[in-house]
């Protein structure tokens, strides 16, 4: 059978003979007798399957959490302890006991310029980053691979993200323009920069992103262009839209675009993102802020730029990458 869901990350097997829906490594769940405080998720069988039993919806399904089994490895599909979900309240509350711990202890510019590995507000971070030693890999079986974004040589037209499509994207057109540098300032030419971002009413174009925003037939949010002589690069695109997560209670991502610098060799790939000025989103974000230094999380908003701006046409952001040095611009490095 297939399962649709519009909740959490949960798979089940639906009987033609029994209302009872039944999580893989957990207990049988009747939806008649689940308690009122808890999340709604609607299953549907697919053609074969609902010729023979009806639609059945569960509107009380208790939270299911992640938590270890007898083996240590976490589960997914457990019933939780009864403890309420957090709120965004709780989340700020958190942020802002770790931020004054860190200015008491000393906190000072560069000292933690890279995310926590453990960040309590973030919930996911404790299962999002490697436990044991990293194995090495071998570079030439890496380099075998493409670039995400094709595998025929990078033209110009690629960086344009409003093209390729019968009619315009809808939302505020964009233009991202800036540098790579090396941390003594130098240009860095040729690198191939990929960016990836949600639409304007935050919704990617990808079958996991399911939030009940629209899709926009005329943007698939995904470009690419190489570095001139002297660092450059530009993209025209629309603004990005923030969007709903599930790591608390009405958890909101700022608006932000992916990057990705692969460097001279793929096994050196850097990824970041860019973020817009002025969101009111920033000090509500646990990933924003698991970047301790004020300084560090400055240096991935971009700024406005009105020389780059053109009439009637696009607002422009500037947004230099350093990817070295005391003033390097925060990268999902190889602890994440």
């Amino acid at each position: 059978m297939s399962t649709r869901r519009t909740g959490l990350s949960v798979s089940a097997c639906v009987s033609s003979t029994s209302t009872n829906l039944t999580c893989r490594s957990g207990p049988t769940l009747n939806p008649d007798s689940t308690p009122p405080d808890t999340l709604s998720l609607l299953f549907t069988t697919d053609a074969d399957s609902a010729r023979k039993a009806p639609v059945i919806t569960a509107p009380k399904l208790p939270l299911l959490r992640p938590c270890a089994t007898k083996e240590g490895v976490p589960s997914r599909f457990v019933k939780a302890a009864p403890e309420r979900f957090a709120s965004q309240g709780d989340i700020t509350r958190e942020i802002a006991t770790l931020a004054a711990k860190y200015q008491r202890t000393g906190g000072a510019v560069g000292q933690e310029a890279q995310p926590r590995l453990d960040y309590p507000p973030y919930r996911s971070s404790a299962l999002r980053h490697p436990k044991h030693p990293l194995l090495s890999v071998d570079p030439e079986e890496v380099e075998r691979w493409a670039p995400c974004f094709g595998q025929q040589d990078v033209d110009p037209v690629d960086a344009d993200l409003t093209a390729g499509h019968p009619g315009e994207p809808i939302g505020e057109r964009i233009i991202v323009a800036g540098r790579v540098l090396d941390e003594s300032g130098r240009p860095v030419a040729g690198q191939l920069i990929e960016i990836w971002q949600a639409n304007a009413s935050g919704r990617y174009r990808h079958q996991l992103d399911q939030h009940p925003a629209p899709l926009d037939p005329n943007f698939t949010g995904a470009g690419r262009c190489l570095t001139g002589p002297d660092g450059t690069y530009r993209f025209l695109t629309v603004k990005p839209g923030p969007y709903p997560w599930r790591n608390h209670h009405n958890a909101w991502r700022p608006a932000h675009i992916h990057f990705s610098v692969f460097g001279t060799a793929f096994t050196q790939r850097l990824v970041t993102q860019m973020y817009f000025p002025g969101d009111p989103l920033f000090d509500l974000d646990p990933i924003f802020r698991s970047i301790m230094d004020p300084a560090a999380r400055q240096r991935l908003i971009a700024r406005y730029d009105h020389d780059l701006t053109e009439s009637e046409y696009a607002t422009g952001y500037r947004w230099d990458i350093v990817l070295s040095g005391r003033g390097r611009t925060w990268t999902e490095g190889r602890h994440d």
